[in-house]
């Protein structure tokens, strides 16, 4: 949800390009060039991706980036926060260890709040091209300084430490995403496709849009559902139409297999409820 407030305090102008549930959440090649005009600077992309888990292969990069070879003005923004949480075998691959024609163009993004557990510790790290790396350096020195000695020195350990931890936390993720995934395809009006990576589902309540709630009030939107379990059920989820692509919502499955349960089934029964 922050891409595109980052762009409009940068000064930019914001495009949203829709990715169906037809095509996985991912991005295609036409809707991406078809995107493109001359006033084009960047394009963020995030794999696997928040909201939907949606995940994208070398074979599903490479159409993408064919495009921005013929854009030679547009650079990349690669947002491989969840490159580590992944599930079925899902091999992750970053743009610019697949197409070295784009490396001067792309900014690859990165942190330790998911794979290692580290939000609070809010430190994050980027690699590109030396000229670009240098006036973000400029930019930082003079709004936050500098991650903390500490912060760094925990991050080294993280990166450099045994993934035995993140290898157990990804065999957990997919446990609980069965879990989540089957227990909303249950539900009447309620559809949900299997994620590759993240710790989120994605689920489509087009099934339950225009239904009466006991107390009167229709079912109007994702948002108006997600208002209806927050005021019903106390279960908070966040509507699609927050991430641009409605009727859907998110779950986050980061959480203990016992509370995912009394989450489903509680929205069973409020889902149970609409008429």
């Amino acid at each position: 949800m922050s891409y595109a407030d980052i762009v409009l305090i940068a000064g930019g102008k914001p495009v949203l390009v829709p990715c169906s549930e037809a095509n996985g959440f991912r991005l295609s090649a036409g809707d991406l060039e078809a995107a493109i005009t001359p006033c084009t600077r960047w394009v963020m992309l995030n794999s696997p991706s928040n909201p939907t888990g949606a995940a994208y292969s070398a074979a599903d990069h490479q159409p993408l980036l064919d495009v921005l070879l013929r854009q030679p003005r547009v650079w990349l923004i690669a947002d491989d926060i969840y490159e580590h949480i992944v599930s079925d075998d899902f091999r992750f691959v970053t743009p610019a260890a697949i197409e070295p024609a784009l490396r001067d163009r792309i900014l690859t993004v990165n942190g330790l709040s998911k794979a290692y557990a580290m939000t609070g510790w809010r430190i994050g790290y980027v690699g590109g091209p030396r000229a670009l790396i240098r006036a973000m350096a400029a930019v930082q020195s003079q709004s936050t300084s500098c991650p903390s000695s500490i912060r760094q020195a925990a991050a080294v350990e993280a990166l450099n430490g045994p993934q035995d931890i993140v290898r157990n936390h990804c065999r957990s993720f997919q446990a609980r995403r069965d879990l989540v995934v089957s227990a909303l395809n249950e539900i009447k009006g309620i559809t949900c496709r299997v994620p590759e990576g993240t710790f989120y589902t994605f689920a489509s309540c087009a099934g339950l849009i225009g239904k009466k709630a006991p107390d009167g009030s229709i079912v109007e939107s994702d948002m108006a559902l997600a208002e209806y379990l927050l005021r019903t059920v106390s279960v908070a989820v966040v509507p699609g139409s927050a991430f641009g692509l409605a009727p859907y919502f998110r779950i986050s499955y980061a959480t203990s297999a016992a509370e995912l349960e009394e989450t489903r089934r509680r929205i069973a029964t409020a889902s149970a409820q609409l008429l």
